[in-house]
Protein backbone atom coordinates (compact mmCIF):
# COMPACT_ATOMS: atom_id res chain seq x y z
CA UNK A 1 0.00 0.00 0.00
CA UNK A 2 1.18 3.39 -0.75
CA UNK A 3 -0.41 6.74 0.58
CA UNK A 4 0.21 9.94 -1.01
CA UNK A 5 -0.43 13.52 1.34
CA UNK A 6 -0.33 16.55 -0.44
CA UNK A 7 -0.52 20.07 0.47
CA UNK A 8 0.53 23.80 -0.96
CA UNK A 9 -3.22 24.60 -1.88
CA UNK A 10 -4.81 27.69 -0.99
CA UNK A 11 -5.87 30.75 -2.95
CA UNK A 12 -4.38 32.87 -5.19
CA UNK A 13 -5.15 36.37 -7.61
CA UNK A 14 -4.53 35.66 -11.24
CA UNK A 15 -1.15 35.79 -12.44
CA UNK A 16 0.55 34.56 -9.02
CA UNK A 17 2.03 31.03 -7.97
CA UNK A 18 1.61 28.16 -5.63
CA UNK A 19 3.89 25.33 -5.25
CA UNK A 20 1.73 21.69 -4.48
CA UNK A 21 3.96 18.86 -2.68
CA UNK A 22 2.94 15.35 -2.35
CA UNK A 23 4.75 13.39 -0.03
CA UNK A 24 4.91 9.45 -0.70
CA UNK A 25 5.51 6.85 2.07
CA UNK A 26 4.56 3.08 2.01
CA UNK A 27 6.21 -0.66 2.34
CA UNK A 28 9.99 -0.72 0.62
CA UNK A 29 8.53 -3.47 -1.59
CA UNK A 30 5.35 -0.96 -2.91
CA UNK A 31 7.56 2.38 -3.33
CA UNK A 32 9.85 0.42 -5.50
CA UNK A 33 6.81 -0.58 -7.67
CA UNK A 34 5.99 3.15 -8.23
CA UNK A 35 6.90 3.65 -11.74
CA UNK A 36 4.51 6.96 -12.33
CA UNK A 37 3.86 10.02 -10.63
CA UNK A 38 1.25 12.88 -11.58
CA UNK A 39 -0.65 15.60 -10.66
CA UNK A 40 -4.16 15.32 -11.84
CA UNK A 41 -6.91 18.19 -11.15
CA UNK A 42 -11.31 17.90 -10.77
CA UNK A 43 -13.59 20.69 -11.01
CA UNK A 44 -17.40 19.74 -9.44
CA UNK A 45 -19.27 18.17 -12.10
CA UNK A 46 -15.96 17.71 -14.39
CA UNK A 47 -14.13 14.57 -15.21
CA UNK A 48 -10.69 14.73 -13.89
CA UNK A 49 -8.21 15.85 -15.90
CA UNK A 50 -4.20 15.29 -15.88
CA UNK A 51 -1.73 17.88 -15.74
CA UNK A 52 1.57 16.61 -15.79
CA UNK A 53 3.17 13.87 -15.06
CA UNK A 54 6.55 12.03 -14.47
CA UNK A 55 8.64 8.50 -15.20
CA UNK A 56 10.24 8.31 -12.09
CA UNK A 57 13.41 6.44 -12.97
CA UNK A 58 14.20 8.80 -15.80
CA UNK A 59 12.52 11.98 -15.03
CA UNK A 60 10.19 12.25 -18.23
CA UNK A 61 7.97 14.84 -17.67
CA UNK A 62 4.87 15.07 -19.96
CA UNK A 63 1.84 18.17 -19.77
CA UNK A 64 -1.46 18.68 -20.52
CA UNK A 65 -1.68 21.78 -23.27
CA UNK A 66 -3.44 23.85 -20.90
CA UNK A 67 -0.52 23.96 -18.31
CA UNK A 68 2.90 23.23 -20.26
CA UNK A 69 5.04 26.16 -20.01
CA UNK A 70 3.49 27.49 -16.68
CA UNK A 71 3.45 24.66 -14.65
CA UNK A 72 6.73 22.14 -13.75
CA UNK A 73 6.54 18.80 -12.18
CA UNK A 74 9.58 17.72 -10.27
CA UNK A 75 10.95 14.92 -7.90
CA UNK A 76 12.66 15.21 -4.92
CA UNK A 77 13.45 11.03 -4.43
CA UNK A 78 15.94 11.77 -0.97
CA UNK A 79 12.54 13.24 0.21
CA UNK A 80 9.77 11.18 -2.00
CA UNK A 81 8.38 13.67 -2.58
CA UNK A 82 6.95 15.05 -5.65
CA UNK A 83 6.29 18.99 -6.76
CA UNK A 84 4.37 21.29 -8.85
CA UNK A 85 5.25 24.47 -9.51
CA UNK A 86 2.28 26.37 -10.80
CA UNK A 87 2.90 29.67 -12.61
CA UNK A 88 1.00 32.45 -13.99
CA UNK A 89 -1.88 31.14 -12.30
CA UNK A 90 -5.47 31.51 -14.42
CA UNK A 91 -9.31 31.11 -12.96
CA UNK A 92 -9.48 28.23 -14.90
CA UNK A 93 -6.89 26.27 -13.01
CA UNK A 94 -9.42 26.54 -9.94
CA UNK A 95 -10.08 22.93 -9.03
CA UNK A 96 -8.81 20.50 -6.22
CA UNK A 97 -5.92 18.90 -7.16
CA UNK A 98 -4.52 15.06 -6.80
CA UNK A 99 -1.18 13.42 -6.61
CA UNK A 100 -1.25 10.02 -8.56
CA UNK A 101 1.14 7.43 -8.62
CA UNK A 102 1.36 3.93 -10.14
CA UNK A 103 3.85 0.98 -11.18
CA UNK A 104 4.56 -0.06 -13.88
CA UNK A 105 3.22 -0.79 -17.81
CA UNK A 106 1.64 2.68 -19.44
CA UNK A 107 4.41 3.05 -21.82
CA UNK A 108 5.53 6.61 -20.95
CA UNK A 109 4.37 9.18 -18.87
CA UNK A 110 2.11 10.63 -21.35
CA UNK A 111 -0.13 7.57 -21.29
CA UNK A 112 -0.20 7.78 -17.60
CA UNK A 113 -1.22 11.21 -17.85
CA UNK A 114 -4.14 10.33 -20.06
CA UNK A 115 -5.06 7.02 -19.17
CA UNK A 116 -4.48 6.36 -15.30
CA UNK A 117 -5.51 2.48 -14.29
CA UNK A 118 -7.54 1.19 -11.48
CA UNK A 119 -4.47 0.35 -10.29
CA UNK A 120 -3.29 3.69 -9.41
CA UNK A 121 -2.87 5.15 -5.86
CA UNK A 122 -4.73 8.40 -5.06
CA UNK A 123 -4.03 11.37 -2.57
CA UNK A 124 -7.01 13.27 -1.00
CA UNK A 125 -6.61 16.16 -2.66
CA UNK A 126 -5.51 19.78 -1.98
CA UNK A 127 -7.90 22.74 -3.11
CA UNK A 128 -6.33 25.30 -4.97
CA UNK A 129 -8.35 28.25 -6.28
CA UNK A 130 -6.98 31.06 -8.71
CA UNK A 131 -9.12 34.32 -8.65
CA UNK A 132 -9.45 37.18 -11.35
Amino acid sequence: EVQLVESGGGSVQAGGSLRLSCVVSGEIGDLDNIFYMGWFRQTPGEDREGVASIETAYAKTSYSFAVEDRFTISQDKDKDTLHLQMNSLKPEDTATYYCAADGPGYGGSWYFLRYPKSTTYWGQGTQVTVSS
